[in-house]
């Protein structure tokens, strides 16, 4: 009788022991579901608070605020590209002034600044010798009468074979002269606008590129469809490191700032690239000077040798 009460005394207490230390299978479950849940919700509601920022789809219209807004003509409206992968991506439209990039280009003023822009780094080197810059010819020949010979003084007269050159070349001789203020102003907007309508210039929105490799640059022109010779024109003299690297080994292709674009190098190359700084900066300056109340004092000083 005491063998059994002292077996149900231990069966109990170690029944009482294996629920402390184990909780059934059904308690773990709900229990992880209810954690799993508490855990979902309160992702969703930082999500919530983050803000969302969602690129807006391409392409996108930017419409700028133009400066000496026109009276009789419209804006022009030119496509954004990227730089930073092979592929055209347009990203916008802009518009372009139309008095900058919508003239009738006059063939006449292109030439006068082409020819200006030829001549005035030319340098003739050309020179030929006077009669006292030749040897000889210190003794007079013969005398003055008495011979029935003609008179000379000098050997090395002009008149004389050997003697010196009347006027013959002089080195150096510069063919530099100021062309007109105006007609250099005008000079680039005909040439602008020509590149414009023949779709041989294109706005980009920086001139970031990702890598230094040339052959980047190379695959990017040619899936562009832009030409051999392509010049690149930025607000600032300071280029990006890529581009500058990826342009070195190519003669063809070149970086040039704004402040020194002109008509001979827009010709020489087939593509302008503008970025979108270059183009506000090109016609901040440009539309100045055409509306500008003091241009006739401003421009007195290149009326001394203008043609």
């Amino acid at each position: 009788m005491a063998t059994k009460i002292i077996n149900k005394t231990v069966t109990e207490l170690s029944l009482r022991i294996t629920r402390c230390f184990f909780v059934p299978s059904k308690t773990i479950q709900t229990n992880a579901t209810l954690f799993q849940e508490r855990l979902e919700t309160s992702i969703t509601n930082v999500e919530e608070q983050l803000p969302t920022t969602i690129r807006p789809p391409l392409p996108i219209i930017h419409s700028r605020k133009l400066a000496f807004p026109p009276k009789f003509k419209a804006p022009r409206q030119v496509w954004v590209s990227n730089m930073d992968t092979v592929e055209e991506e347009k990203l916008g439209l802009i518009d372009l002034h139309p008095e900058v990039f919508a003239e009738r280009p006059r063939v006449d003023i292109i030439h006068e600044n082409v020819r200006w822009q030829q001549l005035y780094r030319h340098v003739s080197y050309a020179n030929t010798k006077m009669r006292y810059e030749v040897r000889g010819g210190g003794k007079k020949p013969r005398q003055q009468k008495g011979s029935g010979r003609s008179r000379h003084g000098s050997i090395r007269s002009p008149i004389w074979r050997g003697g010196g050159i009347v006027h013959g070349p002089r080195s150096p001789t510069p063919y530099f002269y100021m062309l007109g203020f105006n007609t250099r102003l005008n000079g680039l907007r005909s040439t602008l606008s020509a590149k414009l309508a023949q779709d041989d210039l294109h706005i980009v929105d920086s001139l970031d590129i990702p890598t230094d490799d040339p052959s980047y640059l190379e695959k990017l022109v040619e899936e562009r469809g832009w030409g051999p010779a392509v010049l690149f024109v930025d607000d600032n003299d300071i280029m990006p490191l890529n581009i500058t690297a990826a342009s070195d080994s190519h003669g063809h292709y070149n970086l040039m700032p704004v402040y020194g674009l002109n008509v001979y190098s827009m010709l020489k190359h087939h593509t302008l690239v503008l970025t979108l700084a270059a183009v506000e900066r090109l016609e901040e300056r440009l539309l100045f000077h055409l509306n500008r109340n003091d241009a006739a004092s401003a421009g007195q000083k290149y009326r001394l040798d203008s043609v």
